[in-house]
């Protein structure tokens, strides 16, 4: 059984609308604490990002921080025992992925969506296999996949290259999903070699 130790969380430097959102942030956090997951996430203190770094901490949890430095200041990097500065965003998502068995993308805006459909892409050509779900809080991603069924009925989703979307409306759901899909993935499959990571 392939174990679930660190996750990526993708998330937004704002707060969205919805607090239910940012409540969401600090629950999930909460749950990766308690369950001994360490948080991989983009290293800013701000908006969702903030709120669940800070809820690990807050519950005595681990947490690294990849940020690329022109980002610094903008996202308000947050002070951290494991905190890494890029040079640019593509070492950023790279290390994020070295780092982490799993990937977790609540609400956010257009970064967000990149680095979410960037590791669906590279799942969709084979190049991992670890689980990527979409928390799906009030609905916030259903425009989403309603695109990707779109994609798929005009067939630019062949059915050979379909790739294993989890989704959780509740966050509680979160970390039980990532697990169980894990354990579907033989630990050799679900790793990119490094010198493929950085060719990507």
């Amino acid at each position: 059984m392939t174990t679930i130790r660190t996750v990526c969380v993708y998330c937004g430097s704002g707060s969205g609308t919805n607090p239910r959102f940012i409540e969401a942030a600090q629950a999930l956090g909460k749950i990766f604490a308690e369950n001994g997951i360490r948080l991989v996430y983009g290293g800013g203190s701000v908006g969702m990002m903030g709120a669940v770094a800070r809820a690990v901490l807050d519950h005595g949890g681990e947490v690294t921080g990849i940020i690329p430095d022109f980002l610094v200041q903008k996202e308000v990097m947050m002070p951290l025992k494991d905190l890494i500065v890029t040079p640019d965003m593509h070492e950023r998502k790279r290390l994020m992925f070295e780092h982490s068995d799993a990937f977790v993308a609540l609400p956010g805006g257009i970064g967000t969506l990149e680095e979410l459909v960037e590791q669906l892409t590279w799942k969709q050509l084979g190049r991992h296999a670890k689980p990527v779900l979409l928390a799906d809080i009030d609905g916030f991603w259903e425009p989403l996949l309603e695109l990707f069924v779109h994609m798929r009925s005009t067939q630019f989703i062949r059915t050979d290259m379909s790739v294993e979307i989890l989704k959780a409306e509740r966050v509680e759901d979160i970390l039980p999903r990532l697990r169980a899909a894990a354990a579907r993935v033989a630990d050799g499959e679900k790793e990119m070699a490094p010198d493929i990571a950085r060719r990507l």
